[in-house]
């Protein structure tokens, strides 16, 4: 199945819910504008390479959209399809005025060197300028491209616009980024799992957990969550996955990929393979790397009580289906990772007031939102007898309804 068909198909059982009607359904689901341009770019020694980039603009009912820029070698236009849609849903779901977009670039950027993946940006940047800005789709990182990558986009499209830091977010602090943006989808990640295991009845300190990736979200979610007193026995990377039963060192974990930026090596765990690290016997899985790693061929191997979804779509829907008889709790994407988006909000809310805010605050509001958009799914799971990702979607899916109807054909 393809990710676009993926995400029609959790659209559609949330819609049969809300007995949605088949004219709304195909105006809420269909993108507004999908756009694929060609990115010459000189590399440095002097040849042409040719890069294809894509931008989908989803839906922008209750606001502008907003969406990351991936660089991937396997991103295509079904791809960002899928996660425009996605965009759309997590936006409404926490309850900030934005829509949904996606975009990126089909290129492997671990194979440029810095200035060939500053040239591609900033071409791809001449493509789309037209078609973004602070009141219309705004920008940010997403695998692939980081907080430079934003500095150099927002530099970009200023030499045709003129000052506006809010068309980008996710930028440095010294461009006008947020304070606490780099750990926001982590530590959302960390929030949403303690708010969970409330309502389990559960308490951190007898909570096993296990984090499949260790960049950025994993990292981040595993120092929540270390800091919280949850005992995480297991990480991973690509360099393979580390488990202890009686729980890892997390601090030392921290330190070692800081200083060497991978976990290879890493002598405080037993060595497993990437694929045990999902079947363990702990309280809480937390897939954090790419999406598909739970499938129909392994689903049923998962000893995981409660699954949080880290990564964009690491449950596929088969998957989903089985882990649902299973009475595994999964709580879905478009609300575990939505720490980064919010955090995005709130930069490009001080962008646009010229106005810094302190790292206190940004956590403050964070932890309210996600705690108002995890409360409405809990709540609208129990009054439908649906699971948590079928309620994600039908709070989503009404609030954006909503704002179709009202602002009239």
């Amino acid at each position: 199945m393809k990710a676009s068909e993926a995400v029609k198909h959790y659209f559609d059982k949330a819609a049969d819910k809300l007995e949605l009607h088949d004219e709304m359904r195909q105006l809420m689901f269909t993108p507004k504008r999908e756009i694929q341009v060609q990115i010459p770019v000189e590399m440095d020694d002097g040849s042409l390479n040719t890069y294809f980039g894509y931008r989908v603009q989803h839906d922008n009912s209750r606001g502008p959209m907003k969406g990351g820029l991936r660089y991937h070698h396997e991103v295509d236009l079904d791809e960002v399809r899928a996660l425009a849609s996605l965009m759309t849903w997590k936006t409404a779901l926490v309850d900030i005025p934005y829509g949904g977009a996606k975009g990126g670039v089909c290129v492997d950027p671990r194979e440029l060197s810095r200035k060939e993946n500053q040239r591609l940006t900033r071409k791809f940047i001449d493509q789309i300028h037209e078609v973004i800005g602070p009141d219309t789709d705004i920008p940010a990182p997403d695998m692939g491209t980081n907080s430079e990558t934003m500095a150099w986009m927002r530099n970009q499209y200023e030499k045709y616009h003129g000052f506006s830091p809010a068309v980008i977010t996710g930028k440095p602090v010294e461009h006008y980024g947020a304070k606490g943006r780099e750990e926001a989808t982590g530590r959302g990640v960390g929030i949403l799992t303690f708010k969970l295991l409330t309502r389990m009845n559960l308490k951190p300190q007898g909570t096993s957990v296990a984090i499949q990736g260790f960049g950025n979200v994993g990292f981040h979610a595993a120092k929540w969550l270390y800091e919280s007193e949850f005992k995480i026995s297991a990480i991973s990377d690509v360099s393979g996955a580390y488990y202890a039963e009686g729980g890892i060192d997390i601090g030392k974990a921290l330190k070692y990929v800081l200083d060497g930026r991978s976990l290879e090596g890493f002598d405080g765990a037993e060595k497993i393979t990437n694929s045990e690290i999902l079947e363990l016997p702990v309280d809480v899985l937390i897939p954090a790397a790419i999406g598909g790693v739970i499938t129909r061929a392994n689903a049923k191997n998962i000893k995981a009580k409660m699954i949080v979804e880290a990564a964009n779509g690491p449950v596929d829907w088969e998957a989903d289906d089985i882990l649902d008889e299973m009475d595994v709790v999964v709580l879905p994407d478009i609300l575990a990772n939505a720490g980064g988006v919010t955090v995005s909000y709130f930069e490009w809310v001080q962008n646009r007031q010229f106005y810094h805010w302190e790292l206190d605050r940004i956590r403050q509001n964070l932890q309210a939102k996600l705690g108002n958009a995890f409360e409405s799914v809990w709540q609208t799971s129990k009054d439908h007898q649906v699971n948590l990702r079928t309620a994600a979607y039908m709070v989503a899916i009404e609030r954006v309804k909503r704002a179709t109807e009202l602002a009239g054909p």
